[in-house]
């Protein structure tokens, strides 16, 4: 497997890769990678490949963290996609680490993501409200809001995480209730 960067000509290919991880959800992560390209042009967009094929992307975006200080420049990891046959293989957690290192050397301070707690401690990540930080929103279930400290990070960065407006635009912030009928 190599990562690598994802490149123009790789982008029909992870919009499906999206689509098939997700489900029923795919087209509206495909469409927030789509939105999130637009809006951050400084993104870190990473794919990891086996066998000539696209296996997994994720994408690290800009936005903001509401400091007594000042607004802090953080990253967001979302979002994180593995081919189903290819999942539980740690293609995803590679592609995870790699990010990390890259941001870590650019003197990101902070990575926030929307996710499964069990899944992304093993990478790095904690609960962000046990480490002084606020949800932007209330439908983010508090163990599912997460951030990674990288060595850029000072004990005053905390306070609120702003998502960027893309994600509001986009309709992908925390969980929506789902309606019958």
């Amino acid at each position: 497997m190599q990562i690598r960067d994802e490149l123009a000509a790789d982008r029909d290919a992870v919009h499906e890769l999206h689509r098939l991880a997700f489900g029923s959800h795919g087209e509206v992560v495909a469409a927030l990678v789509r939105a999130l390209r637009d809006d951050d042009p400084e993104a870190l967009s990473l794919v990891a490949e086996e066998d000539d094929e696209i296996a997994g992307h994720v994408l690290f975006t800009s936005s903001l963290l509401d400091a007594p200080r000042r607004l802090v420049t953080v990253q967001v990891l979302s979002p994180l996609a593995v081919t189903p046959d290819r999942q539980r293989r740690g293609i995803g957690g590679a592609l995870v680490r790699h990010g990390l290192r890259l941001l870590d050397q650019r003197g990101a301070p902070a990575v926030f993501l929307e996710g499964d707690p069990g899944y992304y401690s093993r990478l790095g990540f904690a609960a962000a409200g046990e480490l002084g930080f606020r949800r932007p929103s209330l439908r983010i279930p508090v163990p599912a809001f997460q951030v990674a400290r990288l060595s850029g990070y000072e004990p005053w960065m905390t306070g609120t995480f702003v998502y960027s407006a893309t994600f509001w635009q986009q309709d992908c912030v925390g969980l929506r209730e789902e309606h019958s009928g």
